[in-house]
């Protein structure tokens, strides 16, 4: 057995070793134990104190965690008028209804987020941790607000305007994610939304590319599609809705033919995979193997809120387990028809089970 695979073992043994006591267990210096635990860390097979080993499964999550704010129309909405609305608040965040998902399906997730020293970010923390959720690594930022995403939904459930206060994702710099790589380091893939910065976006996306680290990419908005570098090469997957991908491919998009182009400008930037979404039309999907469109499962709107991330942590569930694209996406349309049949941001019925099972009665 060579020296580091040694101190892999007596570690896994006991956490809180000592690296004098590791310096004679294995017969090396403690310098040079040190040494081998800071390689070990840097490549992401230990992270944290008390030299905590990779989990397998474990989905590191960045980006947005906020509070979604939803009122409810009682009527047709009448714009530039007083409407009567129901009121909600919940947890939210791109991110992190991405990570809660990805958790009831069963995988370890982690989620990297800004919140603020206030109720709001403190509730965020409380709910996601609740879900499972590794939350040590997110930045509590003491003179920021917590981010918000405010929504006026129609009687029947479609969204008229939202509004984002987002400033709080502006203060994350790459510098400060380079501080947590090993714990990015040691996980089997990364999850990114577009809420924080070009600079920081470009950062991921290149170490990623560089240690061959699995990323799924959720452009989140068409004003923050533009926040992607002009390559994306080493990215393995991006689920652009209609819009989105409109400003990635640069092209407009009519129709399932016009889909399957924008896909291929996509993919020509270098992702191995794309998915356009496109509501009620379903979604395209595209690899080097495959490629197909498939509708959506029928079911009854009470709300889309969430819909997206659901959609994409089953996919992105299906993908970790080996199955086609197109199984995955039938995996992900089923997440998302379970969302949208609830109010909440995150649906309660949401596991691997449940949507196994809804895709084979589809």
């Amino acid at each position: 057995m060579d020296k580091e695979k040694q101190i892999l073992h007596y570690i896994k043994m006991n956490p809180f070793i000592s690296q004098q006591e590791l310096s004679k267990k294995v017969g090396l210096s403690r310098p040079a134990v040190a040494n081998y635990i800071a390689n070990l860390t840097r490549r992401g097979e230990i992270k944290g104190r008390g030299y905590i080993l990779r989990e397998e499964s474990s989905m590191v999550c960045i980006g947005g965690a906020n509070i979604d704010r939803k009122a409810k129309s009682n009527q047709k909405v009448r714009l530039y008028s007083s409407n009567p609305v129901k009121m909600a608040e919940v947890c939210g965040g791109v991110a992190r209804n991405f990570a809660e998902n990805i958790s009831r399906l069963g995988l370890s997730a982690s989620l990297m987020a800004c919140v603020g020293d206030d109720k709001e970010g403190n509730w965020i923390l409380q709910e996601t941790k609740g879900q499972g959720v590794d939350i040590s690594q997110v930045w509590i930022l003491p003179s920021e607000g917590t981010g918000t995403f405010t929504t006026l939904l129609d009687v029947d459930g479609e969204s008229i305007v939202s509004m984002a206060d987002m400033s709080i994702y502006e203060k994350l710099t790459p510098s400060m994610i380079e501080e947590k790589w090993s714990h990015i380091a040691a996980s089997q893939g990364v999850y990114l939304d577009t809420n924080i910065s070009k600079e920081c976006i470009r950062y991921v996306i290149k170490r990623c590319k560089d240690e061959k680290i699995p990323l799924y990419i959720d452009p989140v908005s068409p004003a923050k599609a533009q926040n992607l570098p002009s390559r994306l090469d080493g990215v393995e997957l991006i689920l652009p809705n209609r819009e989105e991908a409109e400003v990635l491919a640069k092209v407009k998009i009519d129709s399932i033919a016009d889909c399957q182009i924008a896909c291929e400008k996509i993919r020509d930037l270098g992702v191995n995979k794309v998915i356009i979404t496109m509501g009620d039309k379903g979604v395209y999907y595209s690899s080097p193997e495959e490629s197909g469109h498939l509708p959506p499962i029928q079911t009854e709107v009470v709300d889309p809120t969430g819909a997206g991330e659901a959609f994409a942590s089953c996919v992105i569930y299906g993908i970790m387990n080996d199955e086609s694209l197109i199984n995955a996406c039938q995996l992900g349309l089923a997440g998302a028809a379970l969302t949208l049949q609830t109010e909440k941001s995150i649906s309660p019925l949401l596991n691997s089970d449940r949507i196994y099972e809804l895709v084979k009665e589809s």
